[in-house]
């Protein structure tokens, strides 16, 4: 039980970093971003193809983001801006076409066989009377370090809070003369940089293949969905509690495990559906 527990925080750690993003996206551009899972298969690839010439994980790490940064701009730019103020689901078939795109340049470049990448650290702890990866309790505190980071962001910064006011009120954000597309190429730039962390930093616990940006990107739509659409401490109770539906599920039905997220999802929204005809 105590493994599955760790399991399913490890597993919620990830959904959360790789989710944030797109709620963040979802709540302030109402946009449904695909592209996501693009950025969060595409960086694990690049990461593959630095680490060889560095030789260190976290240099490999930080080189990854910092070239996934110039796409997930140009993507904003020329493929999502244009598009907003349409009805949603204009971008979310530009952004699946971005998605199948790039799991194609992926085919093309890398091959379509899955690809390993070792652990940095087989370190283990012993948590009640349990061997505990080192690596996988350094990705929930990764997870928790970025929540309490992001708070601090949203509350504190200048950004931050017209980002929260465009999550509230994006007309009145924008009728007060504030450029708007500035701060919402910063939040899609924050949110690709977290989708490419967690992608990263997931990579040596399972293989990477050209599809994976496609399972992820729909765990984050429901992490989202369950949360709130833009309820950014929602995102963090959603993620973390649907990483232990998959946890304790995968305990009795392993091949169930994924698809009750969307069980949950589904219950979710007809529960809220319930409270507004009440």
């Amino acid at each position: 039980m105590i493994e599955s527990i760790m399991f399913g925080l490890t597993i919620g750690a990830i959904l959360y970093l790789v989710s944030i993003g797109f709620a963040i996206t979802f709540g302030t551009m109402r946009i449904i971003n695909f592209a996501h899972g693009s950025i969060y298969a595409l960086s694990v690839y690049l990461f593959m193809m630095v680490l060889p010439y560095v030789q260190n994980f976290v240099l490999a790490l930080v080189i990854s983001v910092v070239l996934i940064i110039p796409l997930s701009y140009l993507i904003e730019r020329y493929i999502i801006r244009p598009l907003y103020g349409d009805a949603v689901h204009y971008a979310l078939v530009a952004t699946y076409g971005v998605l199948f795109a790039t799991t194609d340049l992926i085919k093309w470049i890398w091959g379509t066989n899955p690809k390993l990448i070792s652990v940095p650290t087989k370190v283990t702890l012993q948590i009640f009377d349990v061997d505990f990866p080192l690596y996988r309790l350094i990705i929930i505190i990764v997870a928790i370090a970025v929540f309490f980071a992001l708070n601090l962001f949203f509350r504190k910064t200048i950004a931050g809070k017209v980002i929260v006011a465009a999550l509230d009120d994006s007309t009145g954000v924008r009728c007060l003369g504030i450029d708007q597309y500035r701060y919402f190429s910063l939040v899609f730039i924050i949110g690709s940089v977290l989708a490419a962390v967690g992608g990263i930093i997931y990579s040596p616990i399972v293989s990477a293949e050209p599809y994976m940006g496609f399972k992820f990107v729909l765990l984050a739509f429901a992490v989202t969905i369950v949360g709130g659409m833009g309820n950014l401490t929602g995102a963090f109770y959603s993620a973390f509690g649907l990483g232990m539906v998959i946890a304790m599920t995968a305990r009795v039905w392993p091949r169930l495990s994924e698809m009750m997220v969307f069980v949950v999802m589904a219950a979710v929204l007809l529960i809220r559906k319930e409270k507004d005809f009440s």
